[in-house]
């Protein structure tokens, strides 16, 4: 059994579900940048899935650059929201702004954060897969 790849799906599905909870459930209304951010991890869970099921440990080749640029989208993301002088640089002009929080966990914790999160376990996984073919 390929652990770095479970445990990536495994993170991939979490993410997925509960950003879907955010917004069929609790009905926030994703902002621009959080589209980006579910464009980029919702493909995750059927490739992730598949290479699983698979067991095509190459998967990390077309993983890798997804989960990247999710982290540096939720990062920016996070930094708006966290950074009141980054605020002028907002990108989000129309609908929900960006820098808005519908969630602030103990001050810190926040749906960028948790995506950001997310898309770093996937990206080291993903790195550790790399190394463990290399070494094969």
């Amino acid at each position: 059994m390929n652990k770095p790849l479970l445990f990536s799906w495994i993170i991939s599905i979490i993410a997925t579900i509960g950003s879907l909870f955010f917004s069929e459930y609790l009905h926030f209304i994703p902002c621009t940048l959080c589209w980006y951010q579910r464009i980029l991890m919702y493909p995750l869970v059927f490739f992730l899935g598949r290479a699983f099921y698979e067991g095509n440990s190459k998967i990390y080749a077309y993983i890798l650059p997804l989960s990247i640029l999710g982290m540096l989208v939720s990062g920016y993301h996070y930094s708006l929201q966290k950074i009141p002088a980054l605020q002028q640089f907002e990108m989000c002009t129309s609908g929900v702004p960006c820098s808005g929080e519908y969630i602030n966990w103990l001050g810190f914790i926040t749906i960028p954060l948790l995506a950001f999160v997310a898309f770093l376990f996937i990206t080291f996984s993903m790195v550790i897969l790399a190394r463990m073919n290399k070494n094969d």
